[in-house]
């Protein structure tokens, strides 16, 4: 009689019934499960400021569709990081309005001060640095925006240098 195979204990669920729920509740708005992909992904940001792997899975198990479809959705848009973001993400902007008033340079800058490269989230959890590839708000060149709304710029080594004073101090409630 060949010996059994060993069987892998089964993870636990990730995403709550009341998160799934959520998800299924977007169903009858779309043409499809895989039109869902986005505001899933969005809904589960949300929830947990990241989308761990075993999140995209069971997003991917909800719609029917391959893990992969899930990760090429996230790898596509920006907005998805893995590993949890900071109590407040802040982009700076790069774009060719931002760049040619020193925008690379401040992202070095902002980056140095916090002791993290871009993409990377301060050891005490409070921020997570990125670049964005446009703002939308060359007007204030060279930019910044908060996760939360709040807009920086035009900005230069003192200014960045206040930004990140500001968004240490958390999130900025809704008006």
């Amino acid at each position: 009689m060949p010996a059994e195979a060993p069987t892998k204990p089964a993870k636990a669920p990730m995403l709550s019934e009341a998160l799934r729920q959520r998800i299924r509740d977007l169903f009858p708005r779309y043409p499809s499960k895989r039109a869902v992909t986005l505001p899933a992904l969005h809904l589960v940001l949300e929830h947990f400021r990241c989308v761990p792997l075993q999140a995209m899975e069971e997003i991917a198990e909800l719609l029917e569709i391959a893990p992969a479809e899930v990760h090429d959705t996230m790898s596509f848009y920006g907005f998805f990081p893995q590993a949890p973001l900071g109590d407040v993400r802040v982009w700076i902007c790069r774009s060719i309005s931002c760049m040619l008033r020193g925008g690379d340079e401040l992202l070095e800058h902002a980056c140095k001060r916090s002791g993290i490269e871009h993409g990377e989230t301060t050891a005490d959890g409070k921020l997570t640095i990125d670049y964005a590839e446009c703002l939308g708000i060359c007007d204030h060149a060279p930019a910044a925006l908060a996760d939360d709304g709040r807009i920086f710029g035009p900005l230069d080594e003192a200014g960045v240098d206040a930004m990140l004073d500001e968004l240490k101090k958390g999130r900025k409630d809704p008006a």
